[in-house]
């Protein structure tokens, strides 16, 4: 029963990710002449530029991406994206969507969130709607000079280097909005609010500092054990705790005033994390 759930919670997502993106197109870009960036900026500017429609390219150019998912990730997600992608191609030829505004920046920004909404419900939902994620982690695989965010990167400003040959500057800058638009979309869409975040923590009071994230924000620390290095010989001091602790982006502050109204001279970093599972993550309200 509960995988039975999980499933049509997939199959909500997508079918809303599928309508968000369609709208975002149909109903902002598409009239404008402006594109996204990736797979997707790909099938709009050789749509525009070939005058071919924009439903079939986008199925044509993101199945050999689904191959490589397939290889790469399996047949459940390889199944989903088919169909997400193949019912976005759908709706784009057979939904009418009104054109919404003709300001141009209404129309880049507006465009881009809603494609970019498309996109990460579809993700969460098991599914993708661009493949331009899945060619990036093939290529980093095989390039160890290369990582996933720099293909993507290298990618997008051969896109928009396009689009500013063929559509002109000023249509391919405000494509470059859009395309900003959509990618903050799917991030807050995919970690949202509750992004999480790691900080550590060095100090000689690092019991004080436990007990008060422990209590007060009722959150997890984790102890490692380690030595400090000082001076050009490398002279260590005595053995001393780490405190490693995960929070949300909204709870940095918080944490940093504890640490800091015990011990100011506290050596503390932080770092994103782009998934975290388990521990005391998820609270319960306390009345």
């Amino acid at each position: 029963m509960r995988r039975i759930l999980v499933e049509l919670k997939d199959i909500f997502l997508i079918a809303i990710g599928i309508l968000s993106a369609a709208f975002g197109l149909k109903g902002f870009l598409l009239s404008s002449k402006f594109i996204d960036g990736g797979v997707t900026g790909i099938s709009m500017l050789l749509s525009e530029v070939l005058a071919i429609p924009l439903a079939p390219l986008i199925v044509v150019i993101n199945l050999p991406f689904i191959a490589v998912g397939y290889r790469q990730i399996g047949r459940t997600f390889a199944i989903k994206s088919i169909i997400g992608i193949t019912s976005l191609a759908l709706c784009l030829y057979f939904i009418s969507f009104p054109d919404i505004t003709p300001d141009k920046l209404l129309t880049a920004v507006f465009g881009g969130l809603f494609i970019g909404a498309g996109i990460g419900l579809a993700i969460r939902g098991g599914s993708v709607l661009d493949g331009t994620e899945i060619a990036a982690l093939l290529v980093s695989r095989r390039s160890h000079l290369l990582r996933v965010g720099d293909i993507i990167l290298i990618l997008n400003v051969a896109i928009f280097l396009a689009a500013a040959f063929f559509l002109g500057v000023e249509s391919a800058m405000y494509s470059i909005l859009t395309y900003v638009a959509a990618s903050k979309t799917i991030e807050f869409l995919l970690h949202g609010v509750e992004e999480y975040t790691a900080i550590m923590i060095i100090s000689t009071k690092s019991d004080e500092i436990k007990e008060a994230i422990t209590r007060k924000l009722n959150r997890g620390v984790t102890v490692f054990k380690g030595h400090g290095g000082m001076g050009s010989t490398g002279e260590t001091v005595s053995e001393r705790e780490i405190l490693y602790c995960v929070i949300t982006r909204l709870e940095i502050g918080s944490v940093k005033s504890v640490v800091i109204e015990i011990d100011n001279q506290a050596f503390i970093t932080q770092h994103t994390l782009s998934d975290v599972q388990g521990g005391l993550l998820k609270r319960k309200v306390m009345h």
